[in-house]
């Protein structure tokens, strides 16, 4: 866990320096974490890492179609999911969006003017309503990136909460 630690942290500087997260860096820490799982078990451990890298890869891959997740964001979450138990990704999940929506509420909050960031969000979730169909939620990229936040820190902290045995 201490190497997830450490490209965790190399994700966030890079999150909250650039915007995004290398690709490089996702790769790496996946490989550690198979390499990891094969020294430990072989590759019936390989198997058990790639599951839940996967599955959770596939569950986020809509929301960043619909521009709500950065691709190294969804890449990351497959990854870190893959160094924890079974019984505790879905602790993972929600502690690191926990916090997500913190520091959103806390962002939201210091802005000028937060009903005009709450009346785009209805004005979005009336139109797919009305439409029928999804779309982006910013399409302007200028916007999304202004508005977005870094999810790699709510994920580091997700996973320090797992090592201090909180859940």
């Amino acid at each position: 866990m201490m190497i997830l630690c450490i490209f965790l942290c190399a994700a966030c500087y890079y999150d909250y320096r650039y915007s995004r997260i290398p690709n490089w860096l996702t790769f790496a820490a996946f490989a550690a974490g198979a390499a990891a799982a094969l020294a430990g078990g072989g590759m019936a451990s390989v198997l058990r890492y790639l599951g839940p890298v996967i599955l959770v890869i596939a569950a986020f891959y809509p929301l960043f179609r619909l521009g709500t997740l950065g691709a190294g964001d969804v890449k990351l979450f497959g990854v870190c999911a893959g160094y924890l138990p079974g019984g505790k990704i879905l602790m993972f999940l929600f502690f690191s969006m926990l916090f997500a929506a913190i520091i959103s509420l806390v962002r939201i909050i210091r802005q000028p003017d937060p009903k005009e960031r709450f009346l785009y969000f209805c004005a979005y979730i009336r139109d797919v309503a009305e439409s029928g169909r999804w779309k982006l939620y910013f399409e302007d990229k200028q916007e999304q990136r202004r508005a977005g936040i870094c999810l790699a820190g709510p994920i580091l902290l997700s996973v320090l909460l797992y090592m201090g045995g909180l859940y």
